[in-house]
């Protein structure tokens, strides 16, 4: 990003109108909106919900946080994220300070990749059924490709010593999100409209981490109604409605 920001912002006609990501996706598709908002980008989509607790600096979202119980679901995602940061993040430590030592041995390992891999695409997904074309071909990705696998490990790296990592701005245009129980991080919902001006949610009752993948007709289907005739952001990029 910081290479093409210069392009972007010197390129009156370019524009990414609306994104869309998850993971490093979602992370990627907020920096667009907090750095382009409005200019070069309209609206956001994520299904990886992040944010905090509404503080009193938010007195509206503030005070219906105090009166405003958890639901269930709520609950739930709370216990899975914590279970996360204890038990399953171990991985980002070595990525985001010693990647290049583990891209060494990721690379030299077929097997050892496999089981980098194949263990986060069972753990991150809910009760997934994984057959082995679909798996040896997210490894074959990372095996095979001209980068090598150090390349997806080096992102840690490179976002935790920049400002990519900085959270505490809020893009001001509109974004919807998409919640999956088996998501990594998942907070309640008021938390996430500390994220920035959210227009759109919509919880499904089954999916993980890799929505895409797991589920792509819901995805497909929340994105059609947050931009879609009637949805919250429907004509947001001006002459460009997606219908004839």
């Amino acid at each position: 990003m910081v290479r093409l920001s210069p392009l972007w912002a010197s390129a009156p006609d370019f524009a990414l109108p609306v994104t869309q990501g998850g993971d490093w996706g979602g992370l990627i598709t907020r920096k667009i909106a907090l750095v382009y908002g409005a200019k070069h980008s309209k609206a956001w989509h994520t299904n990886m919900p992040t944010g905090r607790a509404p503080t009193v600096y938010e007195p509206t979202l503030y005070i219906r946080h105090l009166l405003t119980p958890y639901t269930a679901a709520e609950k739930a995602g709370l216990a899975h994220s914590q279970w996360f940061r204890i038990q399953g993040s171990g991985y980002s430590a070595e990525h985001s300070t010693q990647p290049q030592t583990l891209g060494y041995s990721l690379a030299d390992s077929p097997v050892g990749l496999l089981a980098w891999i194949y263990e986060k695409l069972v753990n991150w997904t809910d009760a997934y059924p994984w057959d082995d074309d679909e798996v040896l071909t997210w490894i074959s990705i990372y095996l095979f490709s001209r980068s090598g696998p150090t390349a997806s490990i080096r992102i840690y790296y490179e976002v935790f010593n920049s400002d990519m990592a900085v959270l505490g701005e809020k893009p001001l245009i509109p974004y919807g999100v998409s919640y999956f129980p088996k998501e990594l991080i998942s907070v309640p919902r008021l938390w996430t409209r500390t994220n920035g001006n959210a227009v759109f949610e919509s919880e499904h009752s089954s999916g993980g981490h890799f929505a895409a993948h797991e589920k792509p007709q819901e995805l497909v289907d929340d994105l059609r109604k947050m931009f879609g005739k009637g949805g919250p952001a429907f004509g947001v990029v001006p002459g460009k409605t997606g219908y004839r």
